[in-house]
């Protein structure tokens, strides 16, 4: 059966739309700070390896939990240069990857884990706010959209279980007008969007001001444990700390053991030129929301400030070896597929044209949601699994690892999310095996009106499934 996005686009459009594109994120492309490169042994009582999202985090609640302490911050690249430059914005609530995939994991704790995702939003947005970041905050809500028949009744049934307030064709159509939209779901309290590059680095400023000494392009080559500290060694010097955070999501872990839990997954964006007001009149799109819709593989898309629109996902591209390559990162094909299915998305949009093009590589394990675990007797603890919905759940992520080093038991972590872990992949050519036959199996899915295979199903009963 065909969806809406089979259908055929003017490949000249196409081609037209996509011709004067930057290869690179929109989001980094503005100017930022230089941190120094360590050149010199550290001694430190809390290093945190990574300078994303999560590691910003950790670094900055962890100085504000105890003033005064040493703390150092590395990456091997820049700050936010990763996942954290790179994706929409979207700063969603949850902290399971959506209600489906976490009422299939933890239905006995869904409702505390909701209820801790929705105040870990209100805490970052407090923080934001106290600490006067400039990350281009706006707390838009979340509408999730119907582009086939059978994801209307799913919308329906989300609503009538109180995840938001349904829209018919006509509603939907009036807060953003495409022909493609049959329904939708508007939850005005679970999302919030932000500029992910200047949150990075607002953050990285408000560590810097904490105390926390940040150091970029010093890569954590090895870790090991003496009796009472643990070793990190770098290119410029070693650093000895008491405690340890790994933060490096998609990236290899320092350590063996994590090696089987994740891979890294590549998604891929456009953004627009800034729409006119006559443009964006078109659509009508005039309350700012996140949008995203609802298939298995699905797009988001939002405003930037400028009016831009920052379209992504459909395709999820896993590679043969689970490297993190960045020759996987320019896919022509994959580019005009979103043009052309923004382009059936937006008819009335025919003269927008594309102003970059960007990818990144998304840390994914098979439950779809962030990890944590503990090494040398409890001092390093790391985070790892955000499969694409990480802007807001690092921030608890970070909270969760700093309790785990404090030793005492919280709220956090006696999350049966915490205390378990997930099933690792199998290593290659199973694990790209099983992940392309899942990709194409989630595919027929959105073609056969939701149905799901023989695999899907298997793994659905394996806790494996994801109905995204």
């Amino acid at each position: 059966m065909e969806t809406v996005f089979d259908r055929h686009v003017d490949p000249d459009l196409i081609e037209r739309s996509l011709a004067n594109t930057a290869f690179g994120s929109m989001w980094l492309d503005i100017p930022r700070p230089e941190y120094p490169r360590l050149s010199a042994p550290v001694r430190c009582d809390l290093l945190v390896v990574g300078a994303g999202y999560a590691g910003l985090w950790a670094a900055l609640h962890a100085a504000q939990r105890n003033p005064g302490s040493r703390i150092t911050l590395i990456d091997a690249e820049r700050v936010g240069w990763a996942a954290s430059g790179r994706n929409g914005g979207f700063v969603e609530a949850s902290l399971t990857h959506g209600e489906s995939n976490g009422q299939a994991r933890w239905p006995g704790e869904l409702a505390e884990l909701d209820a801790l995702g929705l105040a870990n939003l209100d805490g970052m947005q407090a923080d934001i706010e106290r600490l006067g970041l400039d990350a281009e905050w706006e707390r838009t809500g979340m509408l999730a959209v119907a582009t086939e028949p059978h994801q209307v009744s799913w919308l329906a049934e989300a609503a009538d279980s109180g995840e938001g307030r349904f829209l018919d064709s006509a509603q939907v159509r009036a807060e953003v007008d495409s022909p493609t939209y049959l329904g939708g779901l508007f939850s005005p309290d679970t999302c919030a969007i932000v500029h992910p590059a200047k949150l990075a680095l607002e953050l990285a400023r408000a560590c810097r001001d904490a105390g926390v000494d940040i150091y970029e392009h010093t890569k954590a080559t090895e870790i090991s444990a003496g009796a009472v500290t643990i070793h990190v060694s770098t290119p410029g010097g070693g650093i000895t700390a008491d405690r340890v955070v790994l933060a490096t999501n998609v990236f290899p872990s320092l350590l063996k053991r994590n090696s089987l839990y994740t891979v890294p997954v590549y998604d891929y964006v456009l953004a627009t030129d800034p729409l006119t007001e006559d443009q964006l009149g078109r659509i009508g799109w005039r309350a700012r929301q996140g949008v995203g819709d609802s298939a298995n593989q699905f797009h988001y898309y939002r405003l930037s400030t400028d009016n831009r629109i920052v379209w992504g996902g459909y395709d999820a591209v896993y590679h043969f070896g689970r490297k993190v390559n960045p020759a996987y990162e320019d896919r022509p094909a994959t580019y005009r597929r979103l043009a052309a299915h923004f382009f059936l998305t937006f008819p009335q949009l025919r003269d927008v044209r594309f102003s970059h093009r960007w990818a990144g590589a998304i840390d994914t394990n098979t439950r779809f949601c962030a990890h944590w675990g503990k090494a040398h007797d409890g001092r390093v603890v790391y985070v790892n699994g955000f499969t694409g919905l990480g802007v807001g759940a690092t921030r608890f992520a970070a909270d969760v690892c700093l309790d785990l080093l404090d030793g005492k038991p919280t709220q956090r972590t006696q999350l049966e999310m915490v205390r378990k872990k997930p099933l690792p992949f199998p290593p290659e050519p199973l694990a790209s095996i099983g992940i392309q036959a899942t990709r194409w199996s989630l595919d027929r899915s959105d073609h056969t009106a939701g149905r799901r295979n023989v695999l899907l199903k298997t793994l659905d009963r394996l806790g494996l499934g994801f109905d995204s």
